[in-house]
């Protein structure tokens, strides 16, 4: 009875893993974009655009991510009458709400790029869509990277508020086999996957930090 209980658990914890990373792939892959977007909108000369922007950030940044969830799944429901698929909710709120923190980071390593460097551009004939992605744009990445990698880290352990829609995930599959003698297994090894998934994208910046400084 304990082996086959062991083997479900692990079964869950597999299938809860490759949602978790489903949803961390796909998030990365939108909100990156779109927060480059965001970074430019918020640095836009026309008034209405960046105030609509700035609000837009306030309200990702400043309401729970778990709350965000909720609202991007059921709020079409109740004012529009209709329901879609949960997971897809699951990857715009994310993506909506880390494209938020992901502007405001990029928006800070443009900013702090002397501007200067787009005079000289601009002498050498570049066009703003060219100073930016050639010239500014790889080198605010440089400053900004340590930002985005603690962000990226917090991304994984976010997923886990996937459950609150129903969407497979980690602790709340693994708590579902739980019983009186091995409730605390579940979590520990579900804490475990997160921990081992942290430290391999930590490892992996750290590294990436590396040979860009190398590279100055």
């Amino acid at each position: 009875m304990d082996l086959e209980y062991f083997i479900n658990l692990f079964k869950i914890l597999i299938n809860g893993l490759k949602t978790s990373l489903e949803i961390f792939g796909l998030t990365i892959i939108f909100s990156i974009p779109l927060g480059i977007i965001v970074s430019i909108l918020a640095r836009s000369k026309s008034v209405l655009i960046k105030e609509i922007t700035n609000i837009y950030i306030l309200v990702m940044r400043g309401t729970p991510l778990l709350l965000q969830i909720i609202c991007v799944y059921f709020a079409p429901y109740y004012i529009l009458g209709f329901t879609y698929n949960r997971f897809i909710a699951v990857i715009i709120a994310f993506s909506l709400n880390y494209a938020a923190y992901f502007g405001e980071i990029f928006r800070g390593g443009i900013e702090s790029i002397d501007k200067g460097q787009w005079e000289v551009a601009y002498t050498l004939e570049f066009n703003k869509v060219q100073t930016f992605f050639i010239i500014i744009f790889p080198q605010a990445v440089k400053k900004i990277l340590p930002a985005i990698s603690n962000e990226i880290i917090t991304l994984v352990r976010d997923t886990s508020l996937a459950q609150v829609v129903g969407v497979t995930e980690l602790f709340s599959l693994a708590q579902k086999q739980a019983n009186y003698k091995f409730s605390i297994i579940p979590l520990l090894l579900a804490g475990g996957i997160y921990l081992i998934i942290s430290t391999i994208l930590t490892i992996g910046f750290k590294k990436v930090e590396k040979k860009l400084d190398y590279y100055k």
